[in-house]
């Protein structure tokens, strides 16, 4: 069946139907990851926008729903230039479509993507449509598109309730005893995050995104992580104002991206949106503390501005190589460190997965 994707400039891109058959609006984002489009599909700071895969081929190892960052992909739609029918993997339960299927994520086959890449790199991104019906009527459509934004998304993926993990849930090793308890507020998580701790002898709580920070504090929790997650950080306003009081207690913090992005504007400082953001698994960041380069997994289209950290406040503690922005924060006076990358990647890369070793030592009050 014939598909199209509909960009708000006017372009059109025709191919193959992949997945739902259901005509979806959203935002149009592209990811340079070679391997990890399960765990793209399942990570939920994708609600709210269509994947384009820059990479040709996906689809060529099946799926393993043990390999899902989430119970299910928040994800509006998956765009390749062409889709594996057949996976060969031993760990294979089911086909990519037989997934798109299953989780209504509407698809698009046959397209050339580098073009449409280019489209989005050249004119930043935008609001797409894909749908199986010719559009004829542009200028209803395009009008729609200019009306669309991502709204709402973090109330969306958010756990409903407190959940507890303990070593062994999972798929972590279930012989360590717990050495500290963590609370996560929930914005976005990934198992993987909880999996880290997990693997670590952590007990993890994780908190609904809008609990009271009050909440957290009574539960006394050695660390608390702020999590990844979708949309504009500046949305979330209720969320900030408790974070704030968490950033005033004495007790470790360590945010990944949106958390990052949200432990920010909390101090303080201010987030701006990013041209056509960052996305895949090779992105370069320095550490400006010891020169050292990791290569990172990354996927945000937000950006906290350097311009306006105060300096009294907190210092960045990575940048990006390829751009120089502001990849991580550390805090002055305060047991706080916040990175934009994501150092529990999974696929990978697994170089900055030490940072959790760092949170560790800093729950644990040995950090220099």
């Amino acid at each position: 069946m014939k598909a199209y994707l509909i960009l708000e400039d006017g372009t059109v891109f025709t191919g193959k139907n992949i997945g739902s058959k259901k005509e979806i609006v959203s935002e149009i984002v592209f990811n340079t990851s070679m391997t990890g489009y399960l765990e793209v599909l399942t990570d939920p700071s994708y609600a709210g926008q269509a994947v384009v895969m820059t990479y040709p081929l996906i689809g060529n190892y099946g799926i393993c729903r043990t390999d899902m960052e989430a119970k299910q992909s928040q994800t509006d739609g998956l765009i390749v230039r062409e889709l594996a029918r057949l996976g060969s993997n031993f760990r294979k339960e089911q086909s990519i479509q037989e997934f798109l299927i299953e989780q209504n994520i509407s698809g698009i086959q046959g397209i050339d993507t580098r073009a449409l890449t280019k489209i989005l790199r050249e004119k930043g991104t935008m609001n797409g449509m894909i749908t199986t019906e010719k559009p004829d009527d542009m200028p209803s459509i395009l009008e729609k598109l200019r009306q669309y934004s991502v709204r709402g998304v973090v109330e969306k993926v958010t756990t409903k309730e407190v959940i507890l993990y303990k070593p062994g849930d999972l798929n972590t090793n279930s012989n360590l005893s717990v050495r500290k308890k963590v609370a996560i507020l929930d914005v976005g998580t990934k198992y993987n995050i909880v999996r880290c701790l997990l693997n670590r002898g952590c007990e993890v709580s994780v908190y609904p995104a809008r609990t009271k920070a009050a909440d957290i504090l009574a539960a006394k929790p050695d660390g608390i992580m702020i999590t990844n997650g979708p949309g504009d950080p500046k949305e979330c306003v209720e969320i900030i104002e408790e974070l704030k009081l968490l950033y005033q207690s004495d007790i470790p913090i360590f945010a990944i991206c949106l958390g990052h992005q949200l432990m920010a504007l909390a101090a303080g400082c201010d987030t701006e949106k990013m041209k056509y953001g960052h996305r895949g698994a090779n992105h370069p960041v320095k550490d400006l503390a010891t020169g050292h380069v990791y290569i990172s997994s990354q996927n945000h289209g937000y950006v906290v501005k350097a311009s306006s950290i105060p300096e009294e406040v907190a210092e960045v503690s990575f940048v990006n190589v390829n751009d120089g922005t502001v990849e991580g924060l550390t805090y002055k006076n305060k047991k706080i460190f916040t990175v934009q990358f994501h150092p529990e990647a999974c696929a990978g890369p697994k170089d900055s997965e030490v940072l959790f070793e760092r949170f560790m030592k800093m729950m644990d009050c040995k950090e220099d």
